[in-house]
């Protein structure tokens, strides 16, 4: 038996799985610590906040819309990937499948009601609002696709 052909399509597949890993792992980590880590002193801190609400803490409370639409876009990226034919969309695709994924496991399992959790960011950049793996991967991976999509040559 050889070994098993790296498609794009598993590739995205095994991103969006690394991203969901790296992140739920992450998460869990800074919360155990319990307490802000100085990294690069006050500029640069590992430090737990909690986002109920949409990039930048905006849309406050709204976690359970922005969980639907999550569910949706989740189940989109999945389609497309199956049906994309550029190597580069479908990787990227999978960047943006797991940070969605990921933050999504976060409104699922970290709040007492259906989609009500928060999201727990810790990357604090002292001039800028936390992020966490997830939010790096979305960013990342939708930067790449609208590259992409703006340079790619017409058909």
């Amino acid at each position: 038996m050889g070994t098993p052909h790296l498609t794009p399509r598993r590739v995205a597949v095994l991103l969006a799985l690394g991203v969901i890993a790296l992140d739920q792992v992450t998460k869990a980590w800074v919360v155990a610590l319990d307490k802000p880590v100085h990294l690069i002193g006050d500029f640069l801190q590992l430090r737990v906040s909690r986002n109920s609400g949409a990039a930048f803490s905006s849309f406050t409370g709204g976690g359970p819309v922005i969980a639907v639409i999550a569910l949706v876009v989740i189940g989109m990226l999945t389609i497309l990937i199956g049906r994309s034919h550029r190597t580069v969309e479908i990787v990227t695709m999978g960047a943006i499948l797991g940070g969605a994924t990921g933050n999504l496991i976060d409104r699922i399992v970290r709040g007492s009601g259906v989609f009500d959790g928060k999201v727990v960011d810790f990357i604090d950049f002292s001039f800028f609002p936390s992020f966490n793996v997830a939010d790096s991967a979305l960013t990342i991976g939708i930067t790449a696709l609208l590259l992409v999509a703006i340079f790619r040559p017409e058909p």
